[in-house]
């Protein structure tokens, strides 16, 4: 039998939505490749990530990656990942995130097959100041020039990446089909109050002060903000419940019993929250940005909205019955935005890199 391809993933921010995405394309190639994932924890990486991943998945911390940047540990963290891909000799080398896009560019042009996901560009991330987000602007595009694909996440990352080099490609997230109907299946139903619920960090990029001002120009609705975070006090609304962090199968027990998904975030990737909403026939009410607008089309499979009103009278609609708009959602990720479509096209994308001579990675 021919030994398997060696896979190696260099992920920077292994938490939220990166981390599930790369849990569940890990361990969806791993009976194809033998995978590798060099990473970081993050402060909202689960206490017992390991647990979330198969066996025969190769785990190996980088202790110098640091979300800022930070001169020392980056050059740090250089010699590490370089350290690391001696040592495993992988056939590709896949880089998640920002930072272990920059460094991992850097240290590796392309000699090993490169491929690199950015999961949200840091310089669309409006609560960095101007000078800070043409820094970032800058490192892109002078990394976009190595001998590396750059695969998106949604269409509107994917026509960013395409300002920045040809070399691009890009992959719809997908979600876990089978594990999240598992945890559903097993989440008791109750009688509640029509609900409007959130999932993440409440943080500035998801926006807790629009979120706030919809759940107070609604005020019979109950809305429920599952997450917690260091703009919680923004939530000032008698009709918001926070959650505070908990496990994945009490946050899905709050958006089974829930009947709107609202992301009212000020930019995304594409987010696993949004296509989980989805696959449970939640209305999704979304802001108009980049990632969310990839997958929700207004008036067809949910709404997209651009301001306080529109979300407000999207919810009421909703309210009246949108089963058209939750069942063709369900259908989209049925076909489009689930893992084992997104790890046929990787695999598709990895096996062509590694048969073509000279290695070169553009698909």
């Amino acid at each position: 039998m021919a030994e398997k391809k060696k896979i190696l993933y260099i992920v920077e921010a292994m938490g939220g939505g990166v981390f599930t995405y790369i849990v569940d394309l890990a361990n969806e190639l791993v009976n194809k490749y033998d995978m590798y994932i060099a990473y970081a924890v993050r402060k909202q990486t689960p206490k017992n990530y390991k647990d979330y991943f198969d066996k025969r998945i190769h785990l190996i911390e980088v202790k110098n990656f640091g979300r800022a940047i930070n001169p020392t540990k980056d050059i740090a963290a250089f010699f590490e990942v370089k350290k690391i891909a001696a040592e495993v000799k992988p056939d590709v080398i896949h880089l998640h995130s920002s930072k272990a896009g920059a460094i991992g560019r850097v240290a590796f042009n392309g000699k090993i097959p490169m491929f690199y996901t950015p999961h949200g560009y840091s310089f669309l991330m409006e609560n960095y100041n101007p000078t800070k987000r043409r820094v970032f602007k800058l490192i892109e595009s002078v990394c976009a020039k190595r001998n590396c694909t750059t695969i998106s996440c949604s269409v509107g990352e994917h026509q960013e990446t395409l300002k920045l080099t040809k070399n691009a490609a890009y992959v719809n997230n997908g979600i876990n089909m089978g594990e999240l109907q598992e945890i559903v299946d097993q989440t008791e139903k109750v009688e509640h109050p029509f609900t409007v619920f959130t999932l993440g960090r409440i943080c500035y990029q998801k926006n807790p002060t629009l979120f706030n001002a919809i759940a107070e120009s609604l005020p019979d609705v109950r809305f429920v903000w599952i997450g917690d975070g260091e703009l919680r006090e923004e939530l000032k609304s008698k009709n918001i419940e926070i959650s505070g962090w908990v496990d994945r199968t009490t946050a899905i027990k709050y958006a089974v019993n829930a009947d709107v998904f609202l992301l009212p975030s000020r930019w995304e990737g594409l987010p696993i929250s949004l296509l989980e909403s989805m696959y449970m026939k939640k209305v999704c009410v979304v802001s108009n940005v980049i990632g969310n607008r990839d997958v929700i089309h207004n008036g067809e499979n949910g709404f997209v909205c651009s301001n306080a009103d529109e979300f407000v009278k999207a919810i009421k609609e909703a309210q009246n019955g949108a089963d058209g708009f939750t069942e063709r959602a369900y259908q989209d990720v049925l076909n489009m935005y689930n893992t084992k479509a997104m790890a046929k096209q990787y695999s598709e994308k990895y096996d062509k890199a590694i048969n073509t001579p000279g290695g070169d990675s553009m698909s």
